[in-house]
């Protein structure tokens, strides 16, 4: 089958490292079908539209604006100019190729003409939708837009998106069970039956190098008798930074455990300026590291912290618990009451949960680790993650809608 795949992801035109949509793409490849795959060059790369063929992996870079890591301005407009930048490069290299298969993800929710191009010349294709983000609702639920006013008008625009990208899809596969009953609550006008789950994943690797774990604590100067806590990637508004600094505050004087953070984003500076105020022997704080040494330094630590904004409306799911749950790490989940992902740790063994506007419960979350069987928890995340999140899951949860 030919399969096309439509997303924002930079730098897409590789599909050998190892990530969400690479491992997706790498599975349906080897499963012998045609990949075919549309992604933004942003004009910060300065590199022209262009399809580059590597590894059976045919990948067709357009040049566009910035739409990530750039300004909330350029990239709004930037995800709106998507849909018909992507549609003429589409017409142009693609345009011979009837696609079996369209595969999209959110962000953006832009892309609804590219769609039903696509299905034209192709009726029969099956679209579907891997829905990683509901927006424009999480941004109302921050603050950045509103429902009245001017960013109301904003708001209206990108919600009418949402609902046409809904439309097109024949079907929308959810990230958790909550994913799926908030889609289904507020867009009636959905057949319930579409929506359903096709989880974050990755695929299982079956060999792994060991690291130095004793020289990876001396090189960041960590210590090597006590349990260490992480918590790494963005930090922007969704993680509900300063919250992320009062539970900081709260810990910093402790002796029985450590805590890394790591990362960058547009909350970096605030937690960067506390930190260095509080001059805290038990909390250390990194900039963006290379994948490489990220990926070393998170396997030294031994359990993972998720936070997200307490304001949230929506169920959001981060990819960042699979990272933790690979590499047999147990998670502490602060997050808004709305997120099933704390719960579902809980369930399951291999993790604690606790809302993010309560101080007191998240410490109570950390003291209940520290006499816990870190190792069997990290081990019951493990076998979660081989039972519900491998990209084997993800391939059949949209394979299973097509005659074999």
């Amino acid at each position: 089958m030919n399969i096309l795949f439509l997303t924002m992801v930079p730098r897409m035109d590789h599909v050998e490292v190892h990530g969400i949509y690479t491992d997706l793409m790498r599975k349906f490849r080897d499963e012998g079908h045609e990949v075919y795959i549309v992604y933004p060059r942003e004009r910060r790369f300065r590199l022209s539209t262009e399809v580059v063929v590597a590894n059976h992996v045919r990948s067709l870079g357009v040049k566009t604006l910035n739409v990530t890591k750039t300004n909330v301005v350029e990239k709004g407009v930037g995800q709106v100019f998507l849909e018909y930048q992507f549609k003429k490069a589409l017409k142009k290299y693609f345009g011979t190729v009837r696609f079996d298969v369209i595969l999209y993800s959110t962000p953006p929710i832009t892309l609804t003409r590219v769609i039903k191009y696509a299905k034209q010349c192709n009726p029969s294709a099956m679209s579907y939708l891997l829905l990683k983000d509901i927006f424009p609702q999480n941004a109302v639920d921050l603050g950045m837009l509103t429902t009245r006013g001017l960013k109301g008008v904003v708001y209206k625009f990108f919600r009418r998106k949402e609902k046409e990208l809904y439309r097109v899809s024949d079907f929308i596969g959810c990230m958790s069970p909550a994913n799926v009953k908030y889609v289904r609550e507020h867009n009636p006008a959905i057949n319930p039956g579409i929506v359903e789950i096709a989880p974050n994943s990755f695929e299982v690797l079956s060999t792994r190098e060991k690291i130095d774990w004793l020289g990876i604590r001396k090189k960041y100067n960590l210590p090597i008798e006590k349990p260490v806590f992480i918590y790494g990637g963005n930090m922007g508004k969704p993680q509900g930074i300063p919250f992320l600094i009062e539970c900081l505050k709260a810990v910093k004087d402790r002796e029985d455990c450590h805590f890394v953070v790591v990362g960058n984003g547009t909350e970096y500076l605030k937690l960067e300026t506390w930190v260095n105020g509080a001059n805290s022997k038990a909390i250390s704080l990194f900039h963006h590291l290379e994948r490489e040494d990220y990926d070393a330094l998170a396997r030294a630590c031994d359990v993972g912290l998720i936070f997200l904004d307490y304001r949230f409306s929506i169920p959001n799911y981060p990819s960042r618990l699979l990272s933790y749950l690979m590499e047999r790490k147990p998670i502490v989940a602060v997050t808004d009451p709305n997120c099933d992902m704390g719960a579902i740790a809980e369930e399951n063994g291999y993790g604690f949960w606790c809302l993010s506007n309560s101080v007191d419960a998240f410490v109570d979350a950390v003291d209940k680790m520290l006499v816990s069987d870190i190792k069997r928890m990290g081990e019951n995340g493990y076998e979660f993650y081989l039972n519900n999140y491998t990209v084997e899951h993800t391939y059949q949860a949209i394979m299973k809608h097509l005659p074999r």
